[in-house]
């Protein structure tokens, strides 16, 4: 803590590209990108926090706490790059991870190739037992198996092993059997169990993500251990906090508990700031876009709360295809993968049209302008090339770019194979790029049953400010909002996130064989467990609690979440959950359906500080025009041409200063363009209010 008693605390992104580190001492901010270490990633986050610690005049030693999330062990998913892992589950289950679900990703794809399983089948092993659906024993656990089993791994070493038998989530007694006699037969394996990793019904989700946890168990764990001793030798002993893909704080120790709860941790921070920026701001519909250098995202955020949900996909092997990815069933704020970022590779396929991503440049060697051995044309060559980007000023002038090398890249990979320039090659790879993640956010609004035009979209992230403006033209969205340290947005966002955990239970219920007793002891149950996580991170504030019950009706093949209070249910409950069921249902589907039971199937509890709402930000009308340093083109699309652009320093805009478009608003992470058919107002908190002319039309 500072002289002044301001307290210091530190957010850290690691990214597919860069580091994000921000630093906030009382209001101030500090900030800055560092390229991501993948040899060692923690080596960049040191390297951040020395440099915003010197920025901001204070000692590392004074900071006190550190909050931390990776794309670590989703890296580690999609790259197949883990533990030597074993996975052992019920006889006769040993294939359900491979035989996965009916579904059909790509209904009319004849060569369409399914995703391998996490754990190939000769890494995968059966133990006799039985626990039936209503969790009675049906069949005792055959321990001689699990003994050979933990003898098996010993001597071929495996590092670690995932638990998965059919129905313990609803009694987790054999797994618990098998975790013993595994911890003292091989007592240096890790082991992860299904009954504590994701305790839900449906065996493939549950073995997948149970899988997932062991996978990249030991991965994390190494790297956690080793972040924070290597903090401490450079001074720094402040406690270090994970966010989770829920939006909420654990501690290391549970974070190397549950890896797998890491996995969407980075964008979640990122709604987490949208979400804070939207309630500053008194917004009730909101668009969230996150661009970084590998990949975009999108969250509908409504009345100040990002959309979440109970199950979501990694390391898809279809691009945007629901189903072809893992599925991984634990609580996450539902982000959309909306297109690529700034270092996403493109090319022209087979059918001469230009493509982009999913490969990326990453930050080794990254995109060819980095100098740094890549040759490849990526987004921010197509960007530099265009004008958007000032070669000198990169990341705080810290990473020089090279035009001409850019061009080179275009040239080589597109221009050459369609007979164009490189600027021509250059809008080709912009426009693909916004119009792919154009169509992904209405295919997303028309599932949820939203009109985007009605929202405001927040963009941070690097590369967001550079696309949104044409985003919103494609969208018809008419403001647009740039919060300040909009580059490192998801590390802010972290700054903002409270400590929190949600606790799952499946626990199979019809309402019309509705028991009190037994649901109000499933509901203490998990109010224990989220509680006693929470309290992991030695807070001492006021906790939330928020409690839900996954509901269909019977015959249905999915649930929708219904919130109810968490007072103990009495014999009037059943009808109480039937209302309120009712209620939603009616709400999403606008009728409801007579003559059928009501069931339940998994539980939640919800447990999270209680945070104080910021304060409320009057919006500020544009009174006179921002002036300029310079001048230099930059292409417009909606004209279709290189205009003479006016650049703004975002630090010399004050209050009700307005800019209008076409602009450049540079900052050290990142450049907001304001396309020709905005202007932008600077708002009292430092976001920057882009608003559509009256006079232009959306294309």
């Amino acid at each position: 803590m500072t002289k002044n008693g301001q307290q210091v605390r530190v957010g850290v992104d690691i990214g597919g590209t860069f580091t994000d580190v921000a630093m906030e001492v009382g209001p101030k901010l500090s900030s800055t990108k560092v390229l991501t270490n993948y040899s060692a990633p923690e080596q960049a986050i040191l390297d951040g926090i020395a440099r915003v610690a010197a920025d901001a005049g204070i000692a590392v030693g004074d900071i006190d706490v550190i909050i931390h999330g990776t794309t670590l062990a989703t890296n580690s998913l999609i790259e197949r790059k883990g533990a030597k892992t074993a996975f052992l589950t019920t006889k006769g289950f040993r294939d359900v991870i491979e035989m996965r679900t009916e579904n059909r990703f790509e209904q009319y794809d004849l060569n369409i190739v399914i995703p391998p399983p996490l754990i190939a089948r000769d890494h995968r092993f059966v133990a006799g037992g039985r626990i039936a659906a209503s969790g009675r024993e049906i069949e005792p656990l055959h321990e001689d198996d699990v003994i050979a089993f933990a003898r098996h791994l010993v001597a071929k070493e495996y590092e670690s092993v995932a638990i998965g038998f059919v129905h313990s989530y609803v009694n987790r007694t054999h797994e618990d059997q098998a975790r013993r006699i595994i911890q003292e037969l091989a007592p240096n394996v890790s082991v992860s169990i299904s009954a504590e990793v994701s305790p839900q019904m449906r065996e493939f989700e549950r073995f997948n993500t149970v899988c997932s946890n062991a996978f990249v168990k030991p991965l994390i764990a190494s790297y956690l251990s080793r972040l924070v001793e290597r903090l401490k030798d450079i001074g720094a002993r402040s406690p270090v906090y994970m966010i989770h893909s829920g939006g909420g704080l654990i501690s290391v120790e549970t974070a190397i508990r549950f890896p797998v709860r890491l996995l969407e941790s980075g964008p979640a921070g990122g709604a987490i700031y949208a979400a804070d920026v939207a309630a500053r701001h008194g917004l009730n519909r909101v668009l969230s876009f996150d661009m970084g250098g590998t990949t975009a995202k999108i969250c509908l955020i409504e009345d100040q709360t990002p959309k979440t949900a109970r199950t979501f996909e990694v390391a898809r092997t279809y691009r945007f295809k629901k189903g072809s990815g893992m599925p991984i069933s634990v609580p996450v704020i539902e982000m959309v993968e909306i297109g690529a970022g700034g270092g996403s590779i493109a090319h022209v396929d087979s059918m001469n049209q230009v493509r982009v991503g999913p490969e990326s440049a990453g930050s080794e060697p990254g995109p060819a302008c980095y100098q740094r051995g890549g040759e490849r044309p990526t987004v921010t060559d197509a960007n530099l090339v265009l004008g958007r980007l000032d070669p000198a000023n990169f990341a705080g002038g810290e990473i020089p770019l090279s035009v001409s090398r850019s061009q080179a890249a275009m040239q080589m990979a597109i221009g050459e194979t369609l007979s164009v320039s490189s600027e021509t090659a250059a809008i080709s790879v912009c426009e693909m790029v916004d119009e792919n993640m154009t169509n992904a956010a209405r295919v997303h609004a028309v599932e949820n049953g939203k009109e985007l035009a009605d929202f405001t979209m927040i963009a941070y992230g690097g590369g967001a400010p550079l696309h949104a403006s044409r985003l919103c033209e494609k969208l018809g969205v008419s403001e647009l909002l740039i919060p300040p340290g909009a580059g490192v947005g998801s590390a802010i966002g972290f700054l903002r996130a409270p400590f929190g955990y949600e606790a799952v239970r499946g626990a199979f219920t019809r309402l019309s064989q509705f028991v009190p007793s037994e649901i109000n002891q499933i509901i203490d149950t998990l109010r224990a467990e989220a509680m006693g996580i929470v309290s992991d991170g030695s807070v001492e504030r006021e906790l939330e609690v928020e409690c839900k019950a996954y509901m269909r009706y019977r015959g249905q093949g999915w649930e929708i979440p219904v919130t109810f209070e968490s007072t103990p249910f009495y014999e009037d409950g059943a009808e109480g959950l039937r209302r309120l069921f009712e209620a939603e249902y009616s709400r999403l589907f606008g009728r409801l359906m007579s003559g059928l039971d009501i069931e339940v199937t998994n539980w939640s509890v919800k447990v999270v500080t209680k945070q104080s709402p910021g304060a409320h930000v009057a919006r500020v009308s544009g009174h006179v025009d921002a002036e300029s340093s310079q001048i230099r083109p930059i292409y417009d699309p909606l004209s279709e041409k290189f205009l003479e652009t006016a650049i703004v320093h975002r630090q010399d805009m004050l209050k009700g200063m307005r800019v209008r478009g076409p602009a450049a608003i540079v900052e050290r992470e990142t450049t907001t363009i304001v396309t020709e058919s905005f202007d932008a107002i600077m708002q009292s908190d430092g976001c920057i209010l882009l608003q559509k002319k009256a006079s232009k039309n959306e294309h």
